[in-house]
């Protein structure tokens, strides 16, 4: 069979009751944490061993390598249309610029539409090999989309595109859950999010290139785009297929016998352990919840930008001065490194003060300042400026998805978590291009004014979604439980007493 679920456990629907080891009868004086400075849950203060350094660093060779070019690659591919614009798909398929801009947005649309049937893959598959499998498909759908000479042709390889690239940020998000501690999960989505920023990059020089081929073979440059794209995408699938580890267990990771008990310790840390049953009690749990709509809403005041922005911006930029199709593209690629720098900054600054709710409403504060001046200044150096800070809004949503990780238990609730997320994601840049109006060209004014009260909702979300946190652990703290709790009974978060939420 091409799927297996030799690493999954049956567990039944019936919310499972918790079974608590002995412990001192002091214990929950000792079992302590600042929930100001974000808790990780009621346990003793532990000092990573020598061994359990180098066990990490060996899931961090072994995984991050290849996540980094799945990520780098897949905004790559999502991105090719916008480089397009420059480099002929106007011409060469005689589409109008209303069509483009719905080709912007249904790729997200086909986003949302797999985001259900993803939500139950991920639960009842091997995740590295179901990701293996999407890539290969969508890297085959690049490749059909340089033979398309229609409108309706290129909806629907976009349509397709964005159905396909849906299954990868979940995947992603639940292998970092699942193979980090919840105190090392704000550097590694920190790695997640820079890759964006890098993606962009490496598409933009890549596309920079192809911009100086002209017509090769009778192919025009922007099909050759999709070609080189497409090919590496994939060969990047069929690694994933095969050399993807999944789990801490993985046979990937040749783990010693010492290394095996570290991982159960790191097990009971972060509090996901796989389950290929879906856990009904555990989404209705989550569909009640307030921090859910919070991050949810915010996902969509950071995204709309990122959509708008990402589908035009290499027209945007062409329109801010006398520059040439290569010169826009090159343009473009500060914009990812703005991103790249803005999520390192993010990162750090979690890091550094364990506050993923703060430092996200930083970087939405930054991006709006980026949004006002493109809505405020008509042109010039300074607009450019603009374009490049608006992007410290990818940084901010890396916090939302970090502080899904770091916030929810339950392997069913999380996974439901990370899916919704995705689909507010999809939603704002659904909406971006759309209000990116073409009789309001070059300037997009309309647009610009949606970008401001987007990050403005943001800060707003971030602000209460912490303060929704802080009031729970205040509550937690003065009534602890006696004892500690199993990781492998799979209780959510709000089931589990002795989980404290990282603010």
């Amino acid at each position: 069979m091409l799927f297996n679920n030799k690493n999954g456990n049956s567990n039944d629907e019936q919310k499972p009751n918790v079974i608590h080891n002995d412990v001192k009868s002091d214990a929950a004086s000792s079992l302590s944490v600042d929930h100001e400075k974000g808790g990780v849950g009621f346990q003793k203060p532990y000092v990573k061993t020598e061994a359990e350094k180098r066990l990490v660093r060996k899931i961090t060779y072994t995984i991050m390598p290849l996540v980094s070019w799945i990520i780098i690659v897949q905004f790559a591919d999502k991105a090719a249309l916008s480089v397009s614009a420059v480099l002929g798909i106007y011409e060469d398929t005689q589409i109008t610029g209303s069509q483009f801009s719905w080709l912007g947005s249904l790729f997200f649309l086909g986003h949302l539409v797999f985001q259900p049937l993803n939500s139950y893959f991920l639960q009842r598959f091997p995740i590295g090999r179901y990701m293996g499998v999407c890539i290969i498909l969508w890297g085959a759908v690049m490749l059909f989309t340089a033979l398309c000479h229609t409108f309706p042709e290129l909806a629907a390889v976009r349509f397709l595109l964005g159905f396909f690239e849906a299954a990868c940020m979940p995947t992603i998000y639940l292998l970092v859950n699942t193979m980090y501690r919840r105190s090392e999960q704000t550097t590694y989505f920190g790695v997640v999010t820079m890759c964006f920023g890098m993606g962009s990059v490496v598409g933009n020089l890549v596309a920079f290139g192809i911009s100086h081929m002209g017509t090769r073979l009778n192919i025009e440059m922007w099909r050759w785009n999709h070609i080189v794209f497409g090919s590496i995408t994939v060969f990047l699938g069929l690694l994933a297929f095969f050399f993807l580890a999944d789990n801490q267990r993985s046979k990937l990771l040749r783990l010693t016998e010492e290394e095996k008990v570290i991982v159960e310790e790191r097990i009971q840390d972060n509090a996901v352990v796989r389950n290929v049953e879906i856990k009904k009690y555990q989404i209705v749990e989550a569909l009640m919840e307030p921090r859910l709509w919070l991050m949810c809403i915010a996902a969509i005041g950071l995204q709309i930008q990122n959509g708008g922005l990402l589908v035009f911006s290499a027209q945007f930029i062409k329109g801010l001065g006398s520059f040439s199709s290569g010169e826009s593209i090159l343009l473009k690629m500060p914009g990812g490194v703005a991103s790249t720098l803005g999520t390192i900054l993010a990162t750090l600054v979690a890091r550094r003060t364990n506050q993923v709710c703060l430092t996200g409403i930083m970087m939405a504060i930054i991006s709006l300042i980026g949004c006002i001046v493109l809505a405020a200044i008509p042109d010039g150096a300074v607009k450019l400026l603009g374009y490049y800070l608006s992007w410290a809004s990818t940084g901010g949503y890396g916090l939302l998805a970090t502080s899904v990780g770091n916030n929810v238990s339950g392997y069913t609730k999380k996974i439901f978590y990370n899916s919704m997320l995705v689909v507010f994601y999809t939603l704002g840049n659904f909406i971006g291009p759309l209000i990116m109006l073409e009789k309001e060209a070059p300037r997009y004014i309309g647009a610009m004014i949606g970008f401001c009260a987007g990050n403005g909702v943001a800060i707003a979300c971030f602000f209460t979604l912490r303060a929704l946190m802080m009031r729970e652990n205040k509550r937690r703290l003065a009534n602890p439980p006696d004892a500690p709790t199993d990781a492998h009974l799979d209780l959510t978060d709000k089931e589990d007493k002795n989980f404290l939420f990282r603010l």
